[in-house]
């Protein structure tokens, strides 16, 4: 990708009203964009994050033995009805009429839809197990909006659901869904302190909330240090057991053909909640340092001056050999300043970055630089594309 044909709107200044550093630089670094308080826009270099997070997700929950599906946002309120959590979840619940008078509201989550729909497909004990989830949109009026895309109205949320008929079976079902979240925050350079939870208005008697450690978080934690610190809330899992079933006739017919509720789990994930994560425990007082497996783009070429046929050629040609090798790269030829192409840079936090300049090329040399660590390495321009690929284990 060509910055100077992408829409990359990065601030110079920090946005007024944003508390949290992830808020500040979502924006400054034109991931996000703020419709009005708690909704967002996604911009491409903030989709490109998201997709990549979710890419993570699908990997691992489908290596975990969980299958996908969309559910719709838009719900009949009758089916809260039945479980009551038309009461429970009433301060955030976003309700209508449609144009038959029928009382709707937009999905806060799943767990009433998904019982519904199993119902409707399983009746017999040789269905089961079975665990479906979904990455879709949620919806809840928070009276109070809170860092970004942290605490939001609108949100991305991997939701899956886990269908036994034993207690044995629902604890194996939670168990491959617990390993699969460690394998999915650690992919996301996150270490999470896993810690036994409340269910709260969910329901069931077991969950465990994943929290990683950051000064805007609104738990609270003990860290490896044994030291209390603020937390986010990145996962939840939770066995709910029949509380669901019971409540909307999610029955199947036993070995004997006896009819008995279905056992359920529950297991959630916010997605765009993730991004603010991940930059709240990686960055520095210039910008961002993405995480390789979730970064935009994998490699950043930068010819400091974009009117230097030289140095446009070695770009160009670093920038074809990266690309013809599937890696992702944005390369910086914008006719900018040095210093504002330098400071984008740091801002966006690409994982590596190409320099190409004047001086290095007397030497026939470009810089490599590494966002996370800072260290910069000069190789020769015709062994760059070779040396990213080393870094980026290609």
């Amino acid at each position: 990708m060509k910055w100077s044909g992408y829409f990359v709107p990065t601030l110079k200044e920090v946005p007024s009203g944003t508390e949290a550093i992830s808020h500040q630089l979502l924006l400054r670094a034109g991931l996000v964009h703020m419709l009005t308080s708690g909704v967002y826009s996604y911009l491409p270099l903030g989709l490109r994050v998201l997709m990549k997070i979710e890419g993570i997700i699908r990997e691992e929950m489908n290596a975990a033995g969980a299958h996908e599906l969309l559910m719709p946002a838009q719900h009949p309120l009758e089916i809260w009805q039945k479980t009551g959590r038309d009461k429970t979840l009433e301060d955030v619940m976003i309700r209508f009429k449609n144009k038959k008078g029928a009382a709707m509201c937009l999905g806060p989550t799943h767990e009433e839809i998904i019982t519904d729909l199993v119902k409707s497909f399983v009746q017999s004990y040789r269905q089961l197990p079975v665990t479906l989830y979904q990455v879709q949109t949620k919806f809840r009026d928070e009276t109070r909006p809170r860092f970004g895309i942290v605490r939001a109205c609108e949100f991305i949320m991997k939701d899956a659901y886990s269908f036994d008929t034993t207690e044995a079976g629902l604890k194996k079902s939670y168990e491959a869904m617990y390993e699969a979240y460690k394998k999915i925050f650690a992919r996301c350079g996150l270490e999470p302190v896993i810690a036994q939870a409340d269910p709260g208005a969910m329901g069931g008697h077991i969950s465990h909330e994943f929290l990683v450690p950051a000064p805007i978080g609104e738990d609270k934690v003990m860290d490896k240090d044994g030291v209390e610190r603020q937390a986010i809330e990145v996962g939840h899992v939770f066995q709910l057991g029949t509380k669901y079933t019971e409540a909307l006739s999610a029955l199947y017919l036993d070995e004997t053909g006896k009819q008995r509720p279905i056992i359920m789990g529950c297991y959630g994930i916010g997605v765009s909640r993730l991004i603010a994560t991940i930059i709240e425990v990686h960055h520095d007082d210039k910008g961002i340092k993405w995480p390789l497996g979730v970064a935009p783009f994998a490699v950043e070429v930068l010819p400091v001056q974009s009117g230097d046929p030289e140095a446009m050629a070695v770009a160009e040609s670093i920038y074809a050999g990266l690309t013809k090798q599937g890696i992702d790269v944005l390369m910086d030829d914008r006719d900018e300043s040095a210093g504002r192409k330098f400071n984008d840079a740091d801002l966006i936090g690409i994982p590596y970055r190409v320099t190409i300049g004047k001086r290095g090329l007397q030497e026939g040399k470009v810089e490599i630089k590494d966002r996370a660590t800072g260290v910069v390495e000069s190789v020769p321009k015709d062994g760059a594309v070779a040396r990213l690929l080393a870094f980026l284990g290609k």
